[in-house]
């Protein structure tokens, strides 16, 4: 216990701070629902290049048709799909601090050994990316409801009609993107492939939440470039969201939430986006990771009217975005569970500071549930 007030006390504003924001909405048409469903499915396996064209399946013309002719109709609100889009080493995984040369070999952070996963990482990603689905999904049953089940005049749109709300309930979340300084010119020996412990563990958290297929999407690379010029890796990063947001550069069917960490300008690529383009990046986070133990957490702050929240470990993460709404409360459990689990499996002491900082976020995460 006295391990955690001092900790408590090295931390900036030692008093949980509540963070609120208007829930981003948009109004829109239940085919691009649709459309950004199919297309969630069809997303290519990791790759150095991103395709931003997805054509639709024969077999969903009509269903489209319908939901567009009925979202015309009904003037349907709903939230647009989170992508979760993340960096890498110091953000999914601790790069050990391991240096060549004086070069870092992915990031500084000591806390953990290189390759480790952070506790609840995976789940908190996968909590993001299921939110707003859940939200279309209770939307548009809603909406259907309130119609009378069908196309309600009586014409030839509800059998169409059920067909798309049928699609609907089979929605699965947006994948997640990977910008990685990590470079392309070394692809063969450093590539996320689908059999990467990375990639494993991504699909199998989807599967325990009864999400086939989900897991890692596009994967853009960075350069030896940014190898050699550390200072270039922010805007190779910044670059590559660009060349991701052109799947929907309004925002209307997909928006974003950038995770990176404080150790190799992904701050910078954070910022950036969201001065940018704040109409599409609804948040970014940033994992505070240190050579040292006990680093300060810098308070979260707004940048173009939209969150920068700094966060130490995925349990502190998850319930500043439920303040945020991003993130409901059963999934802010569900991190919390996930995280506490992970570190009893890998045989964490106690007295380990990965403890004190998990029980430190546990006491923000229980405040936070208690005012959802």
């Amino acid at each position: 216990m006295a391990e955690t007030q001092r900790l408590q006390a090295k931390r900036v504003g030692s008093e949980p701070m509540m963070l609120s924001l208007p829930r981003i909405r948009s109004s829109g048409r239940c085919a691009l629902v649709l459309f950004i469903g199919i297309c969630c499915c069809c997303l290519p396996a990791p790759s150095v290049s991103f395709t931003s064209t997805t054509t639709l399946p024969s077999s969903a013309t009509s269903a489209f048709a319908a939901a567009d002719r009925f979202a015309s109709d009904t003037a349907l609100q709903y939230q647009p799909f989170t992508q979760v889009i993340s960096d890498v080493d110091d953000t999914i995984k601790s790069s050990g601090g391991v240096n060549v040369a004086g070069v870092a070999l992915g990031g500084i952070d000591t806390q953990y050994k290189r390759g480790d996963f952070y506790p609840g990482v995976f789940q908190f990603y996968f909590e993001m990316s299921m939110y707003s689905v859940e939200q279309i999904n209770e939307a548009v049953l809603l909406e259907q409801e309130e119609s009378g089940g069908g196309g309600g005049d009586g014409g030839t749109d509800g059998p169409f009609l059920a067909d798309a709300v049928n699609n609907m309930s089979k929605l699965s979340p947006p994948k997640v993107s990977i910008l990685t300084a990590r470079a392309e010119e070394f692809k063969a020996a450093l590539e996320l492939k689908e059999d990467s412990k990375l990639a494993v563990a991504f699909r199998k958290t989807g599967e325990n939440g009864g999400v086939k297929g989900w897991g890692l999407g596009p994967v853009l690379y960075g350069s030896v470039a940014e190898w050699v010029i550390q200072n270039k890796k922010g805007l190779r990063k910044f670059n590559s969201f660009e060349q991701l947001i052109r799947q929907d550069p309004t925002g209307q069917i997909m928006q974003y939430v950038w995770v990176g960490d404080t150790g190799e300008l992904d701050q910078e690529a954070g910022e950036t986006m969201l001065r940018e383009y704040p109409e599409v990046v609804k948040a970014v986070f940033l994992h505070v990771v240190s050579e040292f133990p006990y680093p300060d957490i810098p308070p979260p702050k707004l940048i173009n009217g939209r969150p920068l929240v700094f966060f130490r470990t995925y349990v502190g993460a998850a319930a500043r975005a439920t303040q945020l709404g991003l993130l409901g409360g059963d999934g802010l459990a569900r991190v919390m569970a996930a995280a506490e689990d992970e570190l009893q499996d890998a045989g964490v002491p106690r007295s380990s500071d990965k403890w004190a900082d998990i029980e430190l976020d546990m006491a923000l995460a229980y405040q936070t549930l208690s005012t959802d």
